[in-house]
């Protein structure tokens, strides 16, 4: 099988390696703050470490979604319809606003990670948008539409 465009693949290992990533993040600190048994404006520590366990598997679990998506484009190299398209384009946009919130946050080691993934889900999106255009008709038929040339019915034969 010949690869022709290795971006899905990379997209989904990297997508696959984020959700990794996210939810292992997110359980983390969900550790801590049970560990750490700390009050935040009054809320209760314990439904703060839940909800952020919980988070980090629903992250974990979208991402990796949209990783599989991402796969199922390399396996078919086909470009993403319907869901999987939608999916892919809400990636894009939630990578965008991670990196908008982690470059004030977390670094620019951070942000420049999440500006790679956002450009590559689009990189994806746009290598396999292709949509071929109908080939010109022959020069001077006026047609143009690309379909086959008419020809001449059949001259009658004499009996």
């Amino acid at each position: 099988m010949a690869v022709r465009r290795p971006v899905a693949w990379i997209v989904a290992v990297v997508l696959f390696a984020e959700a990794l990533g996210v939810a292992a993040l997110n359980w983390f600190l969900g550790i801590v703050v049970d560990r750490q048994d700390m009050s935040l404006a009054g809320l209760d520590p314990d439904t703060m470490s839940v909800s952020s366990k919980v988070s980090g598997v629903v992250f974990g679990l979208y991402f990796a979604l949209c990783a599989l998506v991402a796969l199922l484009v390399a396996l078919r190299d086909r470009p993403p319809a319907g869901l999987g398209r939608v999916l892919l384009m809400s990636a894009a946009v939630v990578q965008g606003l991670l990196g908008a919130l982690a470059w004030g946050l977390a670094g620019w080691s951070a942000f420049l990670f999440l500006l790679l993934v956002l450009g590559l889900i689009v990189l994806l999106l746009m290598t396999y948008d292709d949509r071929e255009e109908p080939a010109a008709g022959p020069a001077g038929d006026g047609e143009g539409d690309g379909g086959p040339p008419v020809s001449p019915p059949p001259a009658p034969t004499a009996p």
